[in-house]
């Protein structure tokens, strides 16, 4: 691991109570790899990317949000920036543009130094800006291992023709089509070759997710789930559902699914909320959390690169204006991600 010298103390979020969502803005030595690790990078932080809900994982998720149970608590697992410092022969060495989700069991990047392995990393898309390429990992990530690795579809290691007609014959459909997750999920099924993408969505929202994919679109706002698919069972049914909502619209997507279909949530468990006169049968179903793996994201890198997908920014906020970025995140409305930009 090659020696930097760097200030006293650095900009850093801090959430001083975990049981509390409260944050604090203060100055803070960086993060020291270990002098031994053949895995740890420094990394300059340029942008970052909140989630909702995150800063309780630590208090709820202890197993795998606060492993140690001491952790520094700084928020926002997604980062672009440049590696400072890398262990020996690492393919990311200093001077390096990167892009990464770091595990959410270690402390985040809402600061202006952070740690990241080289299992995390990716290089940064060429054609994006900093705070465009730190709106990508988390989404994209959850996306493309919900589509391709738990949804069953066919990814690009499969060739061109077969793919297409693989996943050319399934049904999608995303709630909150508008969100973080949802504008990759639509981006990547039509870039796989699905032809039957079903966005959810509030009626502001329709012609963006149909710009980004959709070709059908539920306006929650005028009619349920439920509703809509009693409106003709036989056609609108799907093949998968990846839903990005919980609760009640969880719970109405079990009306959507065709048997022997996949169900697949990352805000609760679809078997908890299954109805109990649901009519489904064989469905798998399983709730799931992406997990940070720098090859996948690379992917993604050349997709962006070759302008197949686009990220989606709702807003930018400097990191002293942590508090309004966090209150637009829990309000729920975001049409793609808001970052917080630590450096120009």
């Amino acid at each position: 691991m090659s020696s930097v010298s760097l200030d006293q103390t650095f900009r850093t979020l801090l959430q001083p109570d975990i049981s509390s969502t409260k944050l604090t803005a203060t100055h803070l030595p960086p993060p020291a790899t270990t002098p031994s690790s053949s895995d740890e990078h420094l990394i300059s932080v340029y942008a970052t990317a909140p989630c909702a809900g995150e800063l309780l994982w630590a208090a709820n998720y202890p197993a795998a949000a606060n492993p140690t149970g001491n952790k520094l608590l700084v928020p926002c697992f997604d980062l672009s920036g440049v590696v400072v410092s890398a262990p020996p022969n690492s393919p990311f060495p200093p001077g390096t543009e990167v892009y990464s989700r770091t595990s959410a069991g270690r402390s985040g990047n809402a600061r202006e130094y952070s740690i990241a392995l080289t299992s995390e990393l990716a290089l940064k898309p060429k054609t994006l800006d900093w705070v465009r390429a730190a709106s990508v990992p988390l989404s994209a990530l959850t996306a493309l291992q919900a589509l391709f690795e738990h949804g069953g579809l066919a990814d690009w290691k499969v060739e061109k023709e077969e793919r297409e007609r693989r996943n050319g014959a399934k049904r999608v459909l995303i709630t909150a089509g508008s969100g973080g997750v949802g504008i990759w999920v639509l981006q990547l099924a039509k870039a796989a070759g699905v032809r039957d993408v079903v966005a959810v969505c509030g009626t502001g929202n329709v012609e963006f997710v149909k710009s980004l994919g959709a070709t059908e679109v539920v306006d929650y706002r005028k009619t349920s789930l439920r509703e809509w698919v009693k409106q003709d069972e036989e056609g609108r049914k799907v093949d998968l559902v990846i839903d990005a909502v919980g609760g009640k619209t969880l719970e109405q997507c079990w009306d959507c699914v065709k048997d022997g279909a996949t169900l697949l949530s990352i805000s609760d468990s679809p078997e908890q909320r299954r109805p109990a006169d649901c009519q489904a049968k064989d469905v798998k179903n399983s709730f799931f959390i992406m997990e940070p793996i720098g090859e996948q994201l690379g992917v993604v890198t050349d997709l962006l690169d070759k302008g197949v997908c686009k990220p989606i920014v709702d807003s930018v906020w400097d990191l002293e204006q942590y508090e309004e970025a966090f209150k637009k995140l829990e309000s729920g409305h975001a049409r793609g991600k808001i970052i917080l930009k630590i450096r120009d």
